[in-house]
């Protein structure tokens, strides 16, 4: 073997080692940070789920009038609410709200329900700053989040 074939051989041995410490330091480092985990976290409980199946008429009983109505075709629509705490009640006239919740019914009937804190933000935001201190600050606060229930309708 001559000095060129040793030097190729290490070099792709040393390479290798670099590209698997690597790989193993991602994996490591980005344990709660990464797309899967975070889809997991997001879709952990579905507090939609117990009010599908509900009619427009019982929803707007048990949370009152929406902030807004979006007309979608001759069968659908989606009634909008602004609210704080577990969810939308009737009555409540609270300009300042932390959540919205959006009900979308198809022939009167809920289909899917979507609820989003006002100060929602990427879980990635934290890597594109600067200054390493407000970095960290960011990425333990995670992102805010809103429960959702329907206070006043009696559901399982």
């Amino acid at each position: 073997m001559d000095l060129r074939e040793n030097r190729r051989k290490s070099l792709v041995t040393t390479t290798g080692a670099v590209l698997i410490a690597g790989c193993v330091g991602l994996a490591g480092g980005c344990a709660n940070t990464g797309p899967g985990d975070t889809l997991a976290q997001i879709t952990a409980v579905d507090y939609g789920k117990p009010y599908l199946g509900m009619s427009k008429a019982e929803v707007l009983n048990c949370a009152g009038q929406p902030r807004s109505r979006i007309p979608a075709g001759t069968t659908t629509e989606t009634l909008i609410y602004h609210y704080n705490g577990a969810g939308p009640v009737p009555g409540t006239k609270d300009k300042s709200f932390n959540c919205t919740a959006s009900l979308t019914f198809e022939k009167g009937t809920l289909v899917r329900v979507s609820y989003a804190h006002m100060n929602v933000r990427s879980p990635y935001e934290w890597q594109g700053e600067d200054d390493p201190e407000k970095a960290e600050q960011m990425r333990k606060e995670g992102v805010p989040t809103c429960p959702f229930s329907l206070p006043r309708c009696p559901r399982s």
